[in-house]
């Protein structure tokens, strides 16, 4: 083994369409070429049309999901502040009043459709069987606008609430038209939606959106799929959209297995972990034995020369027991090594609370660590509904925390 008095266990060298003639005085209608379709070409939609036609809808989805969840919370803000001043007065007529002579206009029209709506049975919830229901976001605002005296011991500034509700006008006249939205667009609304939201007291549920921000179809449909929150191609592609900062800053708690940890190791200074344990986060590190067979089978199967791979372990390993000897506790940072065939990494951020997020790639035989897919997963015991319909706490951030610990136990400290 190299210098530097590194000193590891030994390594286990044992666990290895045709057409008819028309009559006369009657028109032919042109067929299509294929005889099984029943629409002629000139109505087909080709393979670009349809991903076009997706493209929009999914965005146009993401969008309206981003809409609804702002206009719910301010049409019950306003609600919150405006009805316990009109309602005791003007009791179920308390919208008309709010809205005054300025907003008799849009206000009457909303009363209208609520009529309509409940002569042909369109009022499917009692709950939305009253007038605020039926005001759009722009005139949500109006009436937030006219009485922000009444709003303003809640919000520190009108000001950032309209130049929000501005950014998503446009979003909102595309979508509820059905034109194209472009990312940059989508992406705009996406970040006033969650600063809006963030100024009108909508806090999410999860703790862990202060490391990684609650996307709005994640909260919706993120049963479908246990607790991924991200999933991208290569490393490279997750540092540019989650940097190594923000996986492991303000951790109180850090467990990470694998074969070089070269996320962590390589992408966070030995200063920014040294003050991460310092600030009182207990850190578990467990490696792939450098001197184990594991490796050996690990540099073949990579086609690396003969020792490249273990070296390389063994320096990401003394400079982690470098920080350990700065740590004033060095018995909260724990470096171990394992000797078993590696399944994958795992970087397992506050995994014991609520607000958990973990980073997981797989090993493939011919990919190297840094070019393999990575899942985001996010923790916290996150209701789960299996395809059979059960519902369970656990997902897979679960999963790989027992795996984690299931390892941790048969392995060997370093000293």
């Amino acid at each position: 083994m190299g210098s530097g008095g590194l000193e590891l266990p030994p390594g286990d060298e044992g666990r290895e369409g045709s057409s008819t003639d028309a009559p006369p005085s009657t028109v032919s209608l042109a067929r299509p070429v294929d005889a099984g379709s029943q629409i002629g070409p000139e109505l087909d939609w080709g393979v670009d049309a349809w991903r076009e036609v997706r493209t929009r809808a999914q965005r146009a989805g993401r969008a309206y999901i981003w809409l609804n969840l702002v206009e719910q919370r301010l049409r019950a803000v306003v609600a919150a502040v405006l009805r316990p001043i009109y309602e005791p007065v003007h009791g179920d007529d308390w919208v008309v009043a709010a809205a005054g002579p300025a907003g008799q206009e849009w206000v009457q029209r909303a009363v209208a459709v609520r009529e309509v709506s409940r002569r042909k049975g369109y009022l499917l919830d009692p709950a939305d069987d009253n007038v605020l229901s039926f005001l759009t976001l722009p005139q949500l605002r109006e009436l937030m606008v006219q009485h922000w005296p009444c709003f303003e011991p809640y919000f520190d500034d009108r000001r950032d609430v309209e130049l929000a509700l501005d950014e998503l006008e446009v979003t909102r006249n595309v979508v509820s038209r059905n034109r194209a939205l472009s990312e940059t667009v989508l992406a705009q609304a996406e970040r006033a939606s969650t600063r809006l939201l963030d100024i009108l007291g909508a806090d999410t549920e999860l703790p862990s959106s202060r490391r990684l921000p609650v996307d709005a179809v994640e909260d919706l449909v993120g049963d479908r799929y246990a607790d991924v929150v991200g999933v991208h191609p290569d490393r490279v592609r997750l540092l540019r959209q989650f940097p190594a900062e923000d996986i492991f800053g303000g951790a109180r708690r850090l467990d990470a297995a694998g074969i070089g940890l070269n996320l962590l190791v390589q992408n966070f200074s030995g200063r920014r972990l040294v003050r991460l344990a310092e600030s009182g986060c207990r850190v578990r590190l467990l490696f792939l034995n450098p001197a184990s067979s594991a490796v050996k089978r690990r540099e073949r199967e990579l086609g690396l020369k003969k020792g490249e791979l273990s070296r390389s372990v063994e320096m990401n390993i003394l400079h982690m027991r470098r920080v350990r000897s700065r740590l004033r506790d060095p018995g909260a940072f724990e470096i171990h090594v394992f000797d078993e065939t590696p399944r994958f990494t795992a970087y397992l951020v506050d995994g014991d609370g609520s607000d958990g997020i973990a980073v997981i790639q797989s090993y493939l035989r011919r990919t190297r660590g840094m070019e393999a897919p990575v899942l985001v997963l996010r923790g916290g015991r996150r209701v789960v509904r299996s395809d059979d319909g059960d519902v369970g706490p656990e997902g897979l951030f679960e999963t790989y925390r027992e795996e984690f610990e299931s390892v941790w136990a048969d392995s060997r400290p370093v000293s």
